[in-house]
């Protein structure tokens, strides 16, 4: 299994190196002319994040060679199932409802009933991470995210900010 785990690791950190490789042919920096970010800053800053993830699973694993070996576990497999089938539902409804309805009741359905966490929590998320994520992508970045049918809803906000 370790060795799976380092083979892995590595081709993640090469494939991360290749991407980093490629986004800097776009400027990685502030771009004074548009007011944000160059067109390979994303990729770039995403994959050294990616590079960095990798390197650390590649440290745990040397780490735990000298603890007892893991070997998965079949009663974990209905639970990875669960949050796949959940994501599929979720990627299958963004094109429809919107990033904005799909991101919640995925996070809704994640934190209270798959995970059980407390009503504070699951609704403190559920509400401020679609906020946070509009302001963040829409109106600092200028990306706009699918809406699909709540498209009508966001005029009024786009006539405060655009």
């Amino acid at each position: 299994m370790l060795t799976a785990d380092r083979i892995i690791a590595g081709a993640i950190m090469a494939l991360s190196v290749y991407f980093m490789w490629h986004a800097t042919v776009l400027p990685i920096g502030w771009n004074g002319a548009t007011g944000g970010p160059g067109g390979g800053s994303f990729p770039f800053w995403l994959s050294l994040v990616m590079f960095l993830s990798a390197g650390g699973i590649l440290a745990r694993t040397f780490a735990a060679e000298a603890r007892a070996s893991f070997f998965f576990d079949t009663s974990m497999l209905r639970p990875i199932l669960q949050v796949v089938a959940a994501l599929a539902v979720t990627i299958a409804l963004i094109p429809v409802a919107g990033a904005y309805v799909a991101l919640p009741l995925f996070l809704f359905w994640y934190l209270r009933i798959f995970g059980r966490h407390g009503w504070v929590l699951v609704l403190s998320l559920v509400i401020l991470t679609p906020v946070v994520v509009f302001f963040f992508f829409e109106v600092t970045l200028r990306i706009l995210l699918p809406k699909g049918y709540t498209e009508p809803l966001f005029y009024p906000l786009y006539a405060m900010f655009f």
